[in-house]
């Protein structure tokens, strides 16, 4: 399996001001694979230390910082001679071992030449404990589930992802019902990597749906363990909730549809764990498309979204052939399959800052701003061939961007100021913007 971080992990190496580097996201993402597969390709040796698995090895960290004896504890530990340049250490869930969280600073500092990644599957939960936390001394990279194009490259369509991030839509048009396929799956498969490796292999969507159905329990079973007893029923409410949410036309999160009668205060705490783990993804309305986006963001308004489309449909019970037989998905589910996939693809390139736009008056609605260099382009997500877009029309006529994108399963379109990208060729074109 092929991840696209894998070459910002090569150019971490290669950096002469490198940093030891964090790996955050969400569990199962695929971080432990990613790290070893990286120690394995690139270094003479791999030093793996696991601090969930074994948390007596926070004791290593805790009585100094004396960097020449932790190094001879981990080889103790692991039975790999480390040295520097030629060994990659590994701290993963590193969040179960603050004092190896605060050690990183004299590791940049003192001991440069040890290449060190770390990750944390609750890494963002455990940030707002106190902990010293070494601002400014290591670096962060952000592990999502697989991208559209990296299930693509998972199923061997090499050659079609090729043509596909080429823009020559006139040749795409020719494979749009093999690409449009390929969409369907992803919708339904998602990006976990367990998941993707088992329809890879063998096609079964019943064991790809227990494998999902598994992780969204190992995620129930995070929040009994780690989060406080006193959040716990409401971090499951919001958790259940997201789905009923989404079905909504207006995706806008709504604190009343958890439960009766409900506040912003009464949830917020538990809403925050679950963004802080990863699970969920927050896209905040912003009130006008200024530079920068996130300056402009409405905190109080927001959509949640799962952290990856094939566990929604694990949690919604969608059936696989409501996906798979042709368009009946898009009047199944309304829609949020295809915003969530949209979301996510923005965000698995992490590199450009995204809300949502909503007239304060009125019913206008653009499901994505997105913010490209110097400019801030509006993104409508169609779950059908409807090609409306009366939103992005008001929204275009009150703030005049260069361009709009609709995305739909339809082919690709220039009229004017409206750009229309095929589904299965939105994140090619987000790629290609940058």
């Amino acid at each position: 399996m092929k991840r696209t971080l894998y070459s910002e992990l090569s150019t971490w190496k290669k950096s002469p001001n490198r940093k030891p580097l964090i790996i955050k996201g969400a569990r199962q993402t695929g971080k432990t694979w990613l790290m070893k597969e990286f120690g394995r390709q690139e270094y003479a040796e791999t030093a793996y230390i696991n601090f969930e698995r074994n948390p007596n090895l926070a004791a290593i960290f805790q009585d100094s910082m004396d960097i020449d004896g932790i190094i001879q504890a981990l080889q103790v530990h692991t039975g790999v001679r480390i040295i520097p340049e030629r060994t990659l250490i590994i701290f993963d869930e590193i969040q179960e071992a603050p004092q190896a969280i605060a050690a990183l600073k004299y590791f940049c500092e003192e001991a440069p030449g040890y290449h060190i990644v770390a990750a944390g599957s609750l890494l963002g939960i455990a940030l707002h404990r106190s902990i010293s936390f070494p601002v400014g001394k290591v670096e962060f990279l952000n592990m999502h589930p697989l991208s559209f194009h990296e299930f693509m490259m998972a199923m061997e369509e090499n050659e079609l992802l090729e043509l596909l991030v080429s823009g020559r839509w006139s040749l795409l048009h020719v494979f749009r019902k093999r690409l449009a396929d390929r969409l369907r799956q992803y919708f339904l498969v998602g990006g976990m990597p367990e998941a993707v490796a088992e329809f890879a292999a063998s096609g079964d969507l019943h064991e790809v749906r227990r494998i999902q159905k598994n992780i969204l329990n190992a995620y129930e079973l995070d929040f009994s363990k780690h989060a406080p007893a006193n959040e716990i029923p409401r971090i499951r409410m919001v958790w259940n909730s997201i789905p009923g949410q989404l079905a909504r036309e207006k995706r806008k999160f709504i604190y009343s549809h958890i439960k009766e009668g409900s506040r912003a205060k009464d949830f917020e705490k538990a809403l925050a764990w679950l963004v802080d783990c990863g699970q969920v993804l927050k896209v905040n309305r912003v009130t006008r498309p200024g530079l920068p986006l996130k300056a402009y963001a409405d905190f109080s308004a927001f959509k949640l979204f799962l952290v990856d489309t094939g566990l929604l449909c694990a949690m919604t019970e969608v059936s696989p052939r409501v996906i798979l037989d042709g368009n009946d998905i898009f009047t199944e589910f309304k829609g949020a399959l295809t915003e969530q996939f949209a979301c996510q693809q923005i965000l698995a390139l992490s590199r450009h800052p995204v809300g949502y736009w909503s007239a304060v008056r009125g019913t206008s609605e653009v499901d994505f701003l997105i913010q490209i260099e110097t400019s801030v382009i509006p993104v409508e997500v169609k779950a059908e061939q409807n090609l409306k877009a009366k939103s992005l029309k008001t929204y275009y006529e009150k703030f005049s961007p260069p361009f709009a994108i609709r995305t739909s399963l339809a082919d690709f379109r220039q009229e004017g100021w409206l750009w229309d990208i095929p589904l299965y060729a939105f994140l090619a074109w987000l790629q290609n913007e940058v």
